[in-house]
């Protein structure tokens, strides 16, 4: 029987690899091999399209990789794109590049260390006091540290950055995308972007405590719990905002393994057999695109996805009661440190 359950577990890991390889589209028309411009043609058929609707996103993490990619594809197509940023002369660099493409586009450039509560709160404070409404939010930044580091608030970097900074963000701008989606009828959307290495972690291993100050620190380790962290916030936002009857969404993607500065600072052996099957900054951005844009994903939330469809993340991942005490945890801890800080 056991060999069995393995054999069949086998054949489903080789049928995706192989549609991953091929580029095999799935139920929304879309696989791999798709990209951001492609995945989004159709986004002028849905609601976003109506007039004197100009959406306005805030996307972290835009100054490389596949959130430049995201942040140009969103211009693109219209929107107004915020691109939060620690150094701003690269994000400025960014903007250029985008408005070279689409003259027209607006990017707004907004200083903030994810890694720090003060800076998130006060890029939040700058961000609300612009009045623009805000209908998308793309929690993309992350962030991988093979050394043991700390943020100014004493958490460990990995799980400051790619997690808690996040957490504070959306809590901080939760209410202004419920109430643009209310003013503008049309439906807020919350992205996190998050990993297939959250299958790694197992459940005696996610201990909050350690999380914030590990011992024997392992730097993929932290990425990909930091990453499973991503995904049982999704859900649990998607749980609350279900329950206010809010017009806003919440759902979490797997982007690929793109070739950014996060996988080349991994060293190992199964990241290197990993980086031949790379997709481009294109590919990678194209799943964060989808959901942000598509007609199809409609009233879709606390889902996960990849390669632009909606797919099965771990156990653990979808276990709400463990979504709801990280939240509460998570939620305990800033207060105590942004109370602690007004002193």
């Amino acid at each position: 029987m056991l060999v069995g359950k393995v054999v069949k577990k086998l054949s489903i890991i080789m049928k995706e690899t192989l549609r991953y390889l091929a580029g095999i589209a799935g139920p929304s028309g879309y696989g791999s091999n798709s990209t951001a411009e492609q995945v989004t043609q159709d986004s002028s058929s849905s609601l976003f399209s109506l007039p004197n609707s100009q959406l306005t996103a805030i996307v972290t993490g835009a100054t490389s990789g596949i959130g430049a990619e995201t942040a140009r594809v969103l211009a693109k197509r219209g929107v107004r794109v915020v691109i939060p940023a620690r150094d701003l002369k690269r994000a400025g660099e960014v903007r250029e590049r985008i408005q070279k493409e689409s003259p027209k586009a607006e990017i707004i450039l907004l200083e903030i260390d994810l890694s720090s509560f003060a800076s998130v709160k006060r890029f939040c404070t700058e961000f609300l006091s612009l009045g623009l409404p805000l209908n998308i939010l793309i929690n993309n930044a992350g962030k991988f540290s093979q050394k043991l580091e700390f943020s100014e608030d004493k958490m460990e970097m990995t799980f400051a950055t790619n997690y808690l900074g996040h957490f504070l963000l959306t809590e901080l701008l939760l209410d202004k995308m419920v109430d643009t989606a209310t003013n503008m009828g049309i439906q807020g959307r919350i992205i996190n972007v998050s990993s297939v290495l959250h299958n790694w972690v197992k459940k005696e291993h996610f201990c909050f405590t350690n999380l914030l100050n590990p011992n024997n620190y392992n730097g993929t380790r932290a990425y990909a719990q930091s990453k499973l962290a991503n995904i049982l916030h999704a859900k649990e936002i998607a749980r609350q905002l279900k329950g206010r009857n809010a017009r806003v969404t919440v759902n979490a993607v797997h982007p690929g393994i793109v070739k950014t500065g996060i996988v080349r600072d991994h060293k190992d052996s199964l990241f290197f057999f990993a980086s031949k099957l790379l997709k481009t900054s294109a590919q990678g951005a194209s799943t964060t695109c989808y959901v942000a844009l598509s007609p199809k994903t409609e009233g879709v939330t606390g889902k996960y996805f990849a390669d632009c469809n909606e797919t099965n993340c771990s156990t653990l991942a979808n276990d709400e009661s463990e979504a709801q005490k990280l939240w509460k945890q998570s939620r305990a801890l800033i207060r105590r440190h942004l109370c602690q800080a007004k002193q």
